[in-house]
């Protein structure tokens, strides 16, 4: 019998290398985009029969709506927070996050997925903010929902302020 003799070699990759990075999923460049169009807003996201939201949105809509913050690899090297809901209890969460101070934009599928060549098009659909709202879930009917605009010019001022839900305006200006 021959003694043979076998030589082994580890590699050791700097962590920086070990992990492939993959590129991220159009589905995430598509939410990136709008996101991006709306970054003070929380990004309510049409993915099927959910809304979905990813990243920092992900965690204040779960912290404020009490479900369930999970975290999932989207073509990403790293982890990304993912929270939603069923698509037909949005009136159950949106007055939720609206009366907790934030601006909510929806963005839905504008195509049918059936139908759709690639990536569903989507796009916000209805931004929504605790003083342009008319939804009687998000109004406290009891009083008004007042915005408010200033002008400033040379020595003149005005003062406007709007219900949008009863209509009711008044202005004052100062020459």
């Amino acid at each position: 019998m021959r003694n043979q003799s076998i030589t082994c070699y580890r590699l050791f990759l700097p962590l920086s290398m070990s992990k492939v990075k993959t590129a991220e999923t159009p589905l995430m460049v598509q939410h990136k985009a709008i996101k991006a169009k709306y970054p003070d807003a929380i990004l309510l996201f049409r993915v099927g029969d959910f809304y979905e939201t990813f990243g920092p949105d992900a965690i204040i809509t779960a912290q404020v709506l009490g479900i369930t913050l999970t975290k999932r690899n989207n073509g990403s090297a790293s982890d990304n927070e993912l929270a939603g809901f069923p698509y037909h209890a949005l009136d159950t969460y949106l007055h939720k996050l609206v009366k907790a101070g934030y601006r909510v934009a929806i963005c839905d599928q504008l195509e049918d997925p059936k139908n759709a060549k690639g990536i569903v098009k989507r796009g916000v659909t209805e931004m929504v903010t605790p003083g342009t709202t008319t939804n009687d879930k998000l109004l406290d009917l009891s009083s008004n929902n007042f915005l408010a605009a200033v002008h400033f010019a040379n020595d003149q001022y005005g003062l406007a302020f709007l219900d949008i839900s009863t209509g009711e305006f008044f202005y004052c200006r100062r020459r």
